[in-house]
């Protein structure tokens, strides 16, 4: 969807230490980016960085941008373009209505939503779902997949929903937030301190007794590689907790979402450590207070990272049943499968895509 459309919009990545921005057409990268410092304490100074980055982009295009378009991390008012308090962000205390002012700037539409809504809408317009879809096809199977459950691991726990190729945003804004579900090992705790960045620093500290003040997430997955002198033993399973309590959470969201689940972020690049204690906790089983077992969801769950378990996912399980009293036979599929992957585009590439099909999908819905 919209890789041919010859619409450009511009668009932004709106980090805590620098705004990138840039332009996308036919969900193709079509200028230089611009990357300017993030200016977090004064808000004029905020709005002329970011006047003057879409500016830069808009000289580098040949023909005029139809919107704007972009993820900030929340909360705000996104229907309404309205940034509210972020940690990061002090300039937006109390409320500014970004949106209305960069329309008044540039004179087009501007839209702005949650990064994990964007990751979760680039991955299932331009890429695991497509791509999933492409090779079922190639093997003759008729299964296609409309839903999505993107999940992006890094400073904190975020997620986006996909229907049918419609972003579920809700009527608060509050679609597919689920950082704040109850955590599985701390019940009165929110899911996101015990699937984040914090998280794999305080459980390696736990573990290994050995002090994190200075360690990454990434001096972490290097001592449980061994490319780092630490305790490896501690380092696994940390990323391996992170990954079991993030599949408490997506195992609820599964229950009304019944989709593929695509995972990205920073954290993701450990992934190897991670979707043990994730595909683990997706695939236990619950009871009933008879002693009746069920897998705890009705999905048969695939790790698409192994390939075993890939070219089970592809394999078409449907068979013909007869109609009764006629000569006539439908398809019938009782296999009920879904797959776990990491993103191949990466977060930043599929938000920024995501973002460029949101403003389209708006734009079109007032034609």
């Amino acid at each position: 969807m919209y890789r041919h459309d010859q619409r450009t919009v511009m668009t932004l990545d709106a980090g805590g230490t620098n705004f990138v921005f840039s332009a996308i057409r036919g969900n193709q990268d079509i200028v230089e980016t611009i990357c300017l410092p993030a200016v977090s304490d004064n808000l004029n100074g905020c709005l002329t960085v970011l006047k003057k980055g879409f500016s830069a982009v808009k000289r580098q295009l040949e023909n005029e941008p139809v919107a704007i378009s972009f993820a900030f991390p929340g909360p705000a008012d996104y229907k309404n373009g309205v940034i509210g308090d972020l940690p990061n962000f002090p300039v937006f205390r109390g409320g500014v209505a970004l949106g209305a002012f960069l329309e008044e700037e540039f004179g087009i539409p501007v839209y702005i939503n949650n990064d994990g809504n964007l990751f979760a809408y680039g991955e299932a317009l331009a890429g695991i779902l497509p791509s999933i879809n492409e090779e079922l096809k190639a093997v003759g199977n008729p299964k296609r997949y409309k839903n999505l459950l993107g999940i992006t691991l890094g400073t904190g726990f975020g997620a986006g929903v996909v229907i049918d190729n419609c972003l579920l945003t809700g009527d608060n804004g509050c679609g597919g937030d689920v950082w704040i579900m109850r955590n599985k090992k701390y019940t009165d705790l929110i899911a996101e301190e015990s699937v984040s960045i914090r998280a794999v620093r305080r459980v390696y500290g736990e573990l290994s007794g050995e002090a994190v003040d200075n360690l990454t997430p990434k001096d972490i997955y290097d001592i449980a590689e061994g490319i780092l002198t630490g305790n490896r033993e501690a380092a696994v399973r940390s990323f391996d907790e992170l990954g079991e309590m993030a599949g408490a959470a997506i195992v609820s969201a599964l229950h009304i979402v019944d989709g593929m689940v695509v995972i990205g972020g920073g954290v993701a690049g450990a992934a190897k450590y991670i979707l043990p204690g994730m595909m683990r906790e997706m695939r236990r089983s619950i009871s009933t207070f008879s002693g009746r077992d069920f897998d705890c969801l009705q999905m048969e769950v695939c790790n698409l990272m192994e390939p075993d378990e890939y070219k089970k996912f592809l394999e078409d399980t449907s068979s013909w049943v007869e109609v009764p009293f006629t000569d006539k036979k439908v398809s019938y599929d009782c296999t009920k499968r879904i797959g776990v992957a990491i993103s191949t585009l990466g977060a930043n590439k599929a938000i920024a895509l995501g973002a460029y099909a949101f403003a389209l999908q708006q734009i079109d819905k007032k034609i």
